[in-house]
């Protein structure tokens, strides 16, 4: 599904990823781990677009969207919750979810929203507030729900469990395990809950200094060890 070749980028002349290279196949989801700083974010805005490659190739599918914009890339599956959310705070839960719709000529958005409530009850008491008056928590779900919307092939996720209270980070854990057993949803998840990354990813990529020096097995984070200078403890 998405094949990510010596890529490397950054912000104007400072370079943060150098020769990225990773692959991910249909439903299948990739855990990415590391510490601050090393180039997480910047890899997943680098896939979706906010970040310009300045070498190297990102296929999705059959296509190079290495130089493709951001809005074309969301057009042909690519979906991204970033880290803090970005919610529009002045707009219902409802209106944010329509801004997550992309018209494909197929389904309504209508329908599109419909099917995603379904998949979300928590918001059906919140979904007329602002989102600005929504807790962290319910802002991360509409946050998921909202790209949801737009019917993704792959979901990239940024820290989804950060300032989270832990019944809304199991709920969420929930929710994206049906939709990858499920649908089959393909996902990247950048996350440094390694309870949260070791049950929902299929395996983990390690990230240090903007390359993959390594990649492990979920079942690896539940033990005692040095994981490419990322400590795991069980």
């Amino acid at each position: 599904m998405l094949e990510v070749e010596d890529v490397y980028a950054g912000y104007g002349r400072i370079p943060v990823l150098s020769g990225i290279d990773f692959t991910v196949a249909e439903h299948e989801v990739v855990g990415v781990l590391g510490h601050n700083g090393m180039g997480k974010t910047t890899l997943l805005k680098t896939l979706i677009g906010q970040v310009p490659v300045t070498s190297g190739k990102i296929r999705f599918g059959d296509t190079d969207i290495s130089n493709t914009s951001s809005f074309r890339r969301a057009r042909a599956g690519l979906g991204y919750v970033p880290q803090g959310r970005a919610i529009f705070p002045n707009l219902t839960a409802y209106e944010n979810l329509r801004m997550g719709f992309i018209e494909d000529g197929i389904h309504s958005e209508d329908a599109a929203v419909k099917d995603v409530l379904a998949r979300f009850p928590r918001l059906d008491s919140i979904i007329d507030r602002l989102g600005g008056a929504l807790s962290g928590g319910e802002q991360q779900i509409l946050a998921l729900a909202r790209c949801l919307c737009g019917r993704p092939k792959l979901l990239l996720l940024d820290e989804p469990t950060e300032g989270i209270q832990p019944s809304i980070v199991e709920e969420i854990l929930e929710i994206l395990i049906g939709l990858h057993r499920h649908q089959g949803l393909a996902i990247i998840v950048v996350e440094q809950n390694l309870d949260f990354i070791r049950r929902l990813s299929d395996r983990v990529l390690l990230i240090e200094k903007g390359t993959i020096t390594g990649e492990v097995s979920p079942e690896a984070l539940g033990e005692t060890q040095e994981l490419g200078g990322y400590v795991a403890a069980g």
